[in-house]
């Protein structure tokens, strides 16, 4: 499910009713903004955050600016976005970085929140930036909470300082020392987290923070749980003064308009988000690309970063001329529904794109085309097919089908669906390159 996707539609819905009045009264706009508030608490905004935030708006929309423009519906959604903006941070916020190595990064939070992979998720992209990050175990309390953090420093690459169910502070001191000594110029140290919040957690926290002096206390926070979220927000940084916050299971949407009541709450600005159970599933927190994205205006910058990722210069033009050559193959399509599945899966590929909402009546993804298990039978479905068939679908008739089929261990029904969705996939290639909304 696309960020805020519930959220996003709700918006959209109330602001193109306005888009078909010439000019809009002062009262069009304050039904608008009535709707808009229950649109936020439905998506569980804080209240206080959402009456604050309608007040705002609604003081700048009933200006006589506003009332009297030629485009007043674009002027409020320009305002709408500007506040939105505003609520979730104004600007990225950047990793701190110590002037001497290591720069200590503490990770806090509640079990269950996501922050032992996100240690992993976070270390994989400071990796990627041409840093040499190491982990410390110092959540010594939950059962084989070592093991997850090795298994998931083997995956990012990166070493893990452990030294069995021994004291936190005193592991915590002596993994940076350890670090100071390697050379590793990143130390991430996975705390210990309990299933609600207690004193001995806050102690231990506070004593790690006094033994490292961390240049980052970043509380990893679960997106899903709604208003809980922003009161362990609130309580932690009381206690911890944290640096930023992380938020996890983005993905899904059920309460996730809490998010925007994090940064009003506790002060503090929202550093990274996670987006997916992969570890390559994290993105720097953009407010403006987020609200961006809230409000169906895409977000072609961080659609474009993540193709940089996942696909080089060299395979980007040629895929461009096999499209404007009409010669895509079924190879093609395997390779790029692969490529889509790093960064992000189709439907959250479109999500980012102006005008190309999860539920834009121009584009239809299925939902289904995207999932690992159906992405593994595709693959055998296609590498059962010829060379040839490979490259002249139109050909594929019903005995292929069936030699197909049964040489992938599938069904003629599933062949047929991999045939579909190849050509809905071309037409959606062209629509985009058409319309000049892909970044090619």
């Amino acid at each position: 499910m696309a960020l805020f996707s519930g959220l996003s539609e709700k918006l959209n819905h109330i602001f193109s009713k306005l888009k078909n009045r010439g000019k809009l009264t002062e009262l069009e706009i304050r039904t608008a903004m009535r709707e808009v508030r229950i649109a936020l608490l439905e998506a569980d905004v804080n209240i206080a955050v959402v009456k604050d935030f309608i007040n705002k708006v609604s003081e700048r929309a009933v200006g006589q600016e506003i009332l009297k423009s030629l485009s007043p519906t674009q002027q409020v959604i320009k305002i709408v976005n500007e506040e939105l903006i505003s609520l979730m941070g104004s600007q990225n916020s950047k990793l701190t970085v110590a002037p001497n190595p290591p720069t200590v990064i503490m990770m806090a939070g509640l079990q269950g929140a996501g922050k032992t992979t996100l240690v992993g998720k976070l270390g994989m992209m400071l990796k990627k930036q041409g840093k040499k990050p190491m982990f410390i175990a110092c959540d010594v309390y939950r059962p084989a909470a070592i093991n997850q953090l090795k298994i998931v420093g083997e995956k990012a690459g990166c070493f893990v300082f452990e030294k069995g169910q021994g004291k936190p502070v005193k592991i915590a001191k002596e993994g940076v020392d350890y670090a100071k000594s390697y050379g590793y110029d990143t130390v991430i140290i996975d705390t210990a987290g309990r299933l609600q919040i207690d004193e001995d957690l806050m102690q231990e926290l506070e004593d790690i923070k006094k033994a490292v002096n961390p240049s980052e206390i970043l509380l990893v926070v679960d997106a899903m749980t709604g208003q809980v979220a922003v009161e362990v927000a609130d309580t932690f940084n009381k206690r911890l003064e944290v640096t930023g916050l992380v938020l996890t299971k983005l993905d899904g949407d059920t309460r996730g308009g809490a998010t925007l009541s994090m940064k009003a709450v506790t002060g503090k600005p929202i550093k990274f988000c996670s987006v997916g159970e992969k570890l390559g599933d994290i993105e720097p927190f953009y407010p403006d690309r987020m609200a961006n994205r809230i409000l169906g205006m895409g977000d072609v910058l961080t659609l474009i970063e993540k193709a940089q990722e996942a696909v080089t210069e060299e395979e980007a033009k040629k895929l461009e001329k096999k499209f404007r050559e009409n010669s895509f193959t079924l190879d093609d399509f395997l390779s790029q529904f692969e490529t889509m599945n790093k960064m992000g899966g189709i439907k959250n590929i479109v999500s980012m794109l102006p005008g190309m909402g999860i539920n834009s009546a121009k584009m239809k993804i299925n939902e289904d085309s995207v999932d690992e298990s159906k992405m593994l039978k595709m693959k055998a479905i296609i590498q059962s097919m010829t060379k040839k068939e490979r490259d002249n679908p139109q050909i594929i008739n019903s005995s292929r089908k069936n030699r197909i089929a049964n040489g992938s261990g599938t069904t003629v029904q599933d062949v047929n669906k991999v045939l579909k969705q190849f050509e809905q996939t071309k037409q959606m290639m062209k629509q985009l390159k058409n319309g000049k909304r892909f970044p090619f």
